[in-house]
């Protein structure tokens, strides 16, 4: 399995890449304000790369439940300064934008972004030719509405069937295009208007995702379902051993990306679930 991201190709064939997340933002569900100073922002990235991350996930939007949509202006005035030095202290670091914007998304791949994360899988009608004109990477992610609206329905009735039925439409939209196909990793938005037991669900059944021929990316860490099923009722940071246990199911069942907070733990804990699951075989 091959994953194309501009000049940089990545063999997923046995290999499990570590996305590490660094929001550059006031309002994120777990790292909200920490990083909105460019310097932190940076200091953490290089943090990141240190501890193992194979990608950094740049966002200057938050896209918990229930946050509203940040102007274009703003997301690029939050990410321009990190993504800008970043570019110049570490240019082999594989870098994605967290956007739904295809304005952003273009300025990003301008100054040096290898990968767009979007979240709303081409809602914006320029993001796919702003990506295939770079040969960026996409993560293509589902979602029902927008992140202020996605948890006022979360019932389906076959939860990862209509996922991947959803999936493969959009990396046909991308297709059809100009974004290459080996370009294209999915996402079925754990969280993202789903319920507990429907995350815990897709956790479970990615090799059904992966049947479509393109890799998974998997984005449970901290996320409040685990809280919901391990009982971490604390604060995001406490639910840390339950995204471990994520990251550790998600690798077993064929995941390909784990978008994470806590690389250097992600790290290990892929190390021993690859070993596992080689041995298995």
């Amino acid at each position: 399995m091959i994953w194309r991201c501009r000049d940089v190709t990545f063999d997923l064939t046995d290999r499990v890449l570590v996305m590490g997340i660094v929001n550059v933002t006031p309002d994120s569900f777990s790292d909200g304000g920490r990083y909105l100073d460019p310097g932190a922002a940076v200091a953490r990235c290089h943090d990141l790369l240190a501890e193992g991350a194979d990608l950094l996930d740049l966002g200057g939007e938050s896209t918990r439940p229930g946050s509203p949509a940040v102007p274009a202006g703003e997301q690029w005035r939050r990410l321009a300064p990190v993504l800008t030095r970043m570019a110049k202290e570490r240019p082999e670091a594989a870098i994605s934008i967290d956007t739904r914007s295809a304005e952003v998304a273009g300025r990003a791949l301008a100054a040096g972004a290898r990968v767009v994360n979007d979240v709303s899988a081409l809602a914006d009608p320029g993001m796919a030719g702003a990506v295939a004109a770079a040969g960026a990477g996409l993560v293509l992610m589902h979602m029902r509405g927008t992140p202020e609206t996605m948890q006022r329905d979360t019932g389906y009735a076959d939860v990862t069937a209509e996922v991947a039925e959803y999936l493969r439409g959009r990396l046909s939209a991308a297709e059809a295009s100009g974004v290459g196909r080996e370009c294209v990793a999915l996402d079925p938005g754990i969280g993202f208007g789903k319920s507990a037991a429907g995350s815990l669900e897709l956790l479970a059944r990615i090799p059904v995702l992966a049947a479509i021929g393109r890799p998974v990316l998997v984005g449970a860490s901290r996320k409040s379902f685990l809280a919901r099923i391990a009982g971490d009722e604390g604060p995001p940071e406490d639910r840390v051993p339950a995204s471990l246990a994520a990251a550790a199911v998600a690798v077993w069942q064929g995941a390909h990306i784990l978008r994470v907070h806590d690389v250097a733990a992600t790290v290990r804990a892929v190390k021993l679930t690859s070993a596992a699951r080689k041995a298995a075989r």
